[in-house]
């Protein structure tokens, strides 16, 4: 995979820590089904690394700017954690409902020396609704934690006004689109060309789904914690 980062030896030993932590941690914290050496570093870390290229590529991330991202479900630390490796002045927020997973987390953030990453033990609902947090990010993430019309009211309201929602997505994503178009009118979100993300050839096209918050936010908005999921807006 072509990528065109010139990583230092310091961000190299970083993912080599990252994957053996979680080789060590994935068993307690059922942290990933993805266990060899190769997916990891293929699946894991080269797809978060294509998302930071093209976000870089489309100047949503700029080198040495302090951008606020968000990153919900994160799971493992994907894609948030490479991200932060590659781009060390993000300032980063790992949200996590699992608290085996919140542990591993803090434990990798410490292992790789990275500053300004906090890690939230919650559903992203209740994140979004956190006075700490709503309203404060410039950029959120999310790597398969649900499909489009729930990822946007997961995500809106996290976002200050003109923030950003990059959630990669397979081969349905036309099908998420169409089917999230209430959700964004109801959120007040516009809906932007998507990125290509850039992966190799033998592997299925992923595209980065971008939707921009616009304007005031209904308070009500997100439901409270398993409403969206079990009831999309239409």
């Amino acid at each position: 995979m072509r990528l065109r980062l010139d990583l230092t030896p310091e961000q190299f030993a970083q993912f080599a820590t990252y994957e053996a932590l979680i080789g060590e941690w994935n068993e307690r914290a059922g942290l990933t089904t993805i266990t060899d050496s190769e997916g990891i570093q293929r699946r894991h870390f080269g797809e978060s690394l294509a998302l930071f290229v093209a976000l870089r590529d489309a100047g949503v991330l700029k080198p040495g700017r302090s951008t606020s991202v968000i990153d919900l479900g994160t799971g493992a630390g994907l894609p948030g954690i490479p991200l932060r490796i590659v781009e060390p002045s993000l300032r980063l927020t790992l949200v996590e409902a699992t608290t085996k997973k919140c542990v591993f987390l803090e434990a990798a953030v410490e292992a790789l020396g990275l500053e300004r990453v906090r890690v939230v033990n919650a559903r992203a609902e209740d994140a979004a609704r956190a006075p700490a947090l709503r309203g404060r990010f410039e950029v959120a993430t999310a790597k398969a934690l649900a499909a489009l019309p729930v990822l946007v009211e997961y995500a809106i309201p996290l976002l200050r006004d003109g923030g950003l929602l990059a959630a990669p997505k397979g081969s349905r994503v036309d099908e998420e689109v169409e089917a999230a178009q209430g959700a964004l009118r109801e959120l007040r979100a516009i809906l932007e060309p998507g990125l290509r993300l850039p992966l190799p050839p033998d592997v299925p096209r992923q595209t980065i789904v971008m939707v921009r918050r616009s304007g005031p936010l209904d308070a009500r908005f997100p439901r409270r914690a398993g409403l969206p999921s079990k009831e999309p807006l239409t």
